[in-house]
């Protein structure tokens, strides 16, 4: 090995380089990008039009045909899911991955503002793009608590301490909620306006007209330029009272003879408290690649200030600070890694103090050069990528291992410390890089995954392949190095006392069996191949799910209220719920939002739009809190809620992984909504009546019922009405209309609302006594023109590419899983019969496996099994060699789903990482064999003395690598995030048995099919 001998004749080289990279590694761990879990950037966005009154079905027609039809022309959709509820539409766009996200939210941010300008209704109330991201979610949620403070000074303190954490470079999207907008309200006098003859359009254009902002200009006077100032906006009540708006004959009429101006808070849509007080609630998201220890120490400071200056009626509470919870999570993690160095340093033990010390040393070295490849590469410090270090930590002394012993083995039988440095490196050095460069290749295929699955987990397995090749890299120069300087040649030819005894226990614990594998290898075979078959028979006692439950102590309560429920009756129901809750000493906060999801605090959840029917409430556990008190807690409350009328109460858990609605989804598609109220009516049926399922929701169970304005066409056309008109007043009337902004005392623009005199809310007295005007302006009673009726229509409106659907959803019940309960549903529902272009499809987490496990990975895997192959070639030459290598892998699986039965934990990706990272492993402690069993073959010895010098000698060093493995992950298994302890329990399973029965199956396979060698590949090794 040149690389080797470089490093040992040049080693004050070598020890510099060394102490650069731990000086470099050292500041790359302070300052590294820190977050709880990894950031993504799918090429996934949202589209929200918010257009209140509006039906799904004329939302449908008006809207989301304009933009599907727009959106769906854009080179690289993979999917568009639409959403049509009352007044609200939500499209989740979908791209290929691989496209520049920028450049897409680009192209979709331009073709929607030219729908806008065109298709558009002129009057929709805010249409929002978004990208989706790991960034959206808020770090940080603040409640300004007051059951006294007037709306306005509870909003302007909401809105001082959001101008304060907006001026924080790395804090983005600060927003409070809970509190309705001040805006100035004019109250429209039609019966004044009918008695004056003036026009609905000419008092709405005189408002248009003052509150239109047109800079001036710049003039030159002499040598100086001034800029000319105009009117400028609105500036309070009474600019607004003061606005002439008609002018005739002499007469001026202002608007304060017309109508009552005046402040007043916008409808109230969103109602939160905390711990059943009234309550504003702030939060904050955060920049990507920026530590959010050091955001912390921003953002602190400011909420200390603001909680002193606060009145003595408002009080701040921080209930949400991400930062405390990273810092315990990393913490739990160092802890962790702290205690599987301790157990690596004990199993190093048997190699003597010396070899100890450099395996000792190899360990930081190795894991600072795979952390500065990992800063390099744009990965952050998460929760994976640190259980991808703690693994590697088992695995990276593995060749440094390896070298060390075959070091001291050479030093043990009399060589000198120069022979035994450089050519006990070289004999082990060739088997060194393939085992590296299997391991590598078994975790290439992670680093691909597809899809949002895989950008989140990828941070693992390139944390595992960075310190793998790291410390390849130290055990072929730094170690021998350091051999050369601190080893000595023993006394002892057996070695320590540690050393003696294991290698003792190791020979006396194969004596009786080795001998009788080797005589009858077809029935040793026969039996490793029932252990195989029966290890992929286990995976079916397993289940299957994705990705497990979150382990943070905190959950989420949906209360869905029956179809048209107002705000109030929402809010009714909500206080029930933290009646409840208020019970339980084990809850710290909850957080309640009426008409409205809670803001996002979770990178997968998205928070629900305005709807008055809807409340969450976000319940959080002492930050201690361990999984199985969550969960018990969420069992209690699904039965104590079960029982509440009028009204479906949701206790859900957060899910780790890709956004999923629910466990279960069914889509059916069709176009008529009376065969797809039909078909969901039995897929409900199906779900409800299969055990393990809770909360089935079928959205086509009931309809809802709309307040109609029927015109009479004729007749309006007859008096001179135009249709956009009644519209106009019925909107007026209504909802109100924006005519222009005014500038508050804060410097904030507010709006400037046309509408009619009404209370807190709009009720059907709002539609009584209108009068429209003519195209003469005459004014006109709406009750001579049109007519108030009540119609039906569907609660909501799906569409999947384009292609409207109907949903049946349901979760599964605790220690349930949807692909069990599938395997049930599924044959149910291929028995329906469904009209002819009428189709059901799988989505939820039937849809997230596919995305995550898709066409892709299948390529990934291939194309790393040949370079798996072909490296194992380059080292053996021959076919047998490798089928030898790689009979040890269902062997090691069969110990992997064992401890996962054991652990009652499902296959899962965690657990597919684990066994594809295993059979790396596997392979690696069985080249060890199989090439040193090779060189003493080319050395002249027969095959059964061969395989039997190479299994004393090779499996002590599998041996010692298999247990600091083992040792190393042992306080991730342990760990109770179901993310992390998978992935630890598989390789710990796995590891026990392969090492075990590798002693067995491995020699007993070759003797079955020896491989072939020759005097030239002998020549090559030795001329390496």
């Amino acid at each position: 090995m040149k690389i080797t001998n470089f490093a040992v004749k040049n080693y004050q080289f070598t020890l510099i380089m060394f102490l650069l990279v731990a000086v470099v590694g050292i500041l790359t761990l302070f300052t590294m990008p820190r977050s709880e879990d990894p950031a993504t950037h799918p090429p996934q966005y949202l589209i929200t039009v918010i257009y209140p009154g509006t039906s799904p079905k004329d939302m449908e027609e008006q809207v989301v045909k304009p933009i599907e039809n727009k959106i769906y022309g854009l080179e690289n959709i993979d999917k568009i899911l639409t959403t049509v509820e009352d007044g609200v539409v939500a499209f989740e766009v979908k791209f290929k991955y691989g496209v520049d996200v920028d450049n897409k939210y680009q192209e979709i941010s331009t073709e929607i503002n030219a729908l806008k300008n065109s298709e558009l209704p002129k009057d929709i109330y805010q249409i929002k793009t978004e990208k989706i991201s790991s960034a959206d979610v808020k770090i940080l949620q603040v409640a300004l608590v007051s059951e006294n403070a007037s709306e306005k000074k509870i909003h302007d303190e909401a809105d001082k301490l959001k101008t304060k954490l907006e001026k924080i470079t790395n804090l983005k999207n600060v927003i409070y909620s809970g509190i309705p907008e001040q805006e100035i309200r004019v109250d429209l006098k039609l019966d004044k306006l009918a008695q004056l003859r003036i026009p609905l359009n000419v008092v709405m254009g005189s408002l248009q007209s003052e509150a239109a902002d047109i800079p001036g200009g710049s003039i030159d006077m002499d040598t100086k330029v001034f800029n000319v100032k105009t009117s400028g906006k609105f500036k309070n009540e009474e600019d607004v009272a003061n606005t002439v708006i008609y002018n005739a004959n002499g007469k001026i009429v202002y608007m304060k003879d017309v109508a009552e101006v005046g402040y007043r808070s916008q409808t109230v849509d969103h109602i939160t408290r905390i711990n059943g007080h009234r309550c504003v609630l702030v939060s904050a998201g955060m920049k990507d690649n920026v530590n959010i220890t050091d955001v912390q120490k921003e953002f602190e400071p400011i909420l200390e200030q603001t909680a002193k200056e606060l009145p003595e009626n408002i009080k701040l509470v921080k209930n949400f600070d991400q930062a405390n919870m990273v810092s315990q999570r990393l913490g739990h993690l160092g802890i962790d890694f702290g205690l599987a160095i301790i157990l690596v340093i004990i199993t190093l033990l048997p190699l003597g103090t010396r070899a100890s010390v450099i395996v000792m040393i190899s360990i930081p070295l190795s894991l600072a050069l795979g952390l500065i490849a990992m800063n390099a590469l744009g990965f952050s410090l998460n929760q994976l990528s640190i259980v991808g270090l703690v693994v590697a930590l088992g695995l990276l002394v593995d060749d440094s291992i390896v070298v060390v012993e075959n070091i001291e083995r050479w030093l043990r039988e009399g060589h000198s410390k120069k022979d035994s440095v450089l050519k006990g490196t070289r004999q082990i050095g060739l088997a060194v890089v393939g085992c590296t460069a299997t391991l590598i290749i078994a975790f290439l295929p992670l680093a691909f995954l597809p899809d949002v699955a895989g950008e989140f987990m990828r941070s693992l397995p390139m944390a595992v392949i960075t310190s793998v090749l790291a410390s390849m890299l130290v055990a072929l120069t730094l170690v021998p190095f350091l051999g050369s300087k601190f080893l000595k040649t023993h006394d002892h030819e057996g070695g320590n006392i540690f050393l003696q005894y294991l290698q003792k226990f190791l020979t006396n614990s194969y004596k009786g069996i080795m001998p009788r594998a080797l005589k009858y290898p077809k029935i040793t075979i026969g039996i490793s191949l029932v252990l195989s078959v029966l290890a992929f028979a286990l995976f079916s006692f397993t289940g299957f799910k994705l990705f497990p439950t979150s382990e943070k102590p905190m959950f989420l309560i949906n209360i869905k209220m029956p179809l048209q429920s107002n705000i109030s009756e929402s809010d009714r129901v909500a206080k029930i719920v933290e009646s409840e809750l208020k019970n339980h000493k084990e809850i710290t906060y909850y957080t309640s939002n009426v008409g409205k999801g809670n803001p996002q605090i979770y990178y997968n959840v998205h928070p629900q739009d305005r709807k008055p029917d809807f409340a969450q409430v976000f319940v959080q556990l002492d930050d201690e809190a361990k999984p199985a008190v969550k969960t018990e807690l969420i069992e209690t409350l699904r039965e104590k809620f079960k029982t509440i009328p009028y009204a479906k109460i949701e206790v859900k858990d957060f899910e780790q992984g890709t956004p999923i609605e629910a466990n279960i989804v069914v889509r059916l598609f069709g176009e008529d909504p009376a065969v797809l109220r039909s078909l969901s009516s039995q897929v409900e049926n199906i779900l409800r009546k299969q055990e393990g399922t809770v909360y089935v929701n079928n959205e086509l169970n009931t309809y809802k019922t709309d307040v109609k304005v029927k015109i009479n066409k004729e007749k309006a056309r007859t008096l001179g009405v135009m249709t956009s008109e009644v519209d106009k007043v019925i909107r007026l009337a209504i909802a109100g209309l924006p005519v222009g902004d005014y500038i508050d005392d804060r410097g904030d623009s507010r709006t400037v609302t046309l509408t009619l005199p009404r209370e807190k809310f709009s009720t059907l007295d709002a539609l009584k006594n209108l009068y429209v005007n003519n195209v003469q302006g005459a004014p006109i009673a709406l009750n001579q023109i049109a007519t108030i009726t009540f119609e039906t229509s569907p609660t909501a409106i799906n569409h999947f590419n384009k292609s409207r659907f109907a949903k049946v959803s349901a979760m599964t019940a605790k220690g349930y899983y949807a692909n069990d309960l599938l395997v049930d549903i599924v044959p149910q529902l291929d028995k329906l019969k469904m009209p002819q272009g009428y189709s059901y499809k799988l989505a939820g987490e039937k849809e997230s496996e596919g995305d995550a496990l898709g066409g892709n990975f299948i390529s990934v895997i291939i194309l790393s099994t040949f370079l798996f192959i072909a490296v194992l070639l380059l080292q053996f030459k021959t076919f047998k060699g490798i089928i030898i290598v790689l009979s040890i892998i269902p062997l090691g699986i069969l110990g992997g789903v064992i401890f996962l039965l054991i652990d009652g934990s499902p296959m899962s990706m965690v657990a597919i990482i684990g066994f594809i990272g295993l059979s790396g492993i596997q392979v690696k402690n069985s080249l060890l064999l199989v090439d040193f069993t090779n060189q003493l073959r080319l050395e002249g010895k027969s095959i059964d003395e061969a395989i039997a010098i190479a299994g004393e000698t090779r499996f002590l060093p599998v041996v010692l690598t298999s247990i600091t493995a083992i040792c190393g992950l042992i306080p991730l298994a342990l760990n109770s995030n179901p993310l992390i302890a998978p992935l630890a329990i598989v390789l710990i399973g796995g590891l026990i048995s392969s090492t075990i029965l590798s002693r067995i199956v491995t020699p007993v396979m070759y003797k079955l099919i020896p491989p072939s060698l020759d005097i030239e590949t002998d020549n090559e090794q030795n001329q390496n």
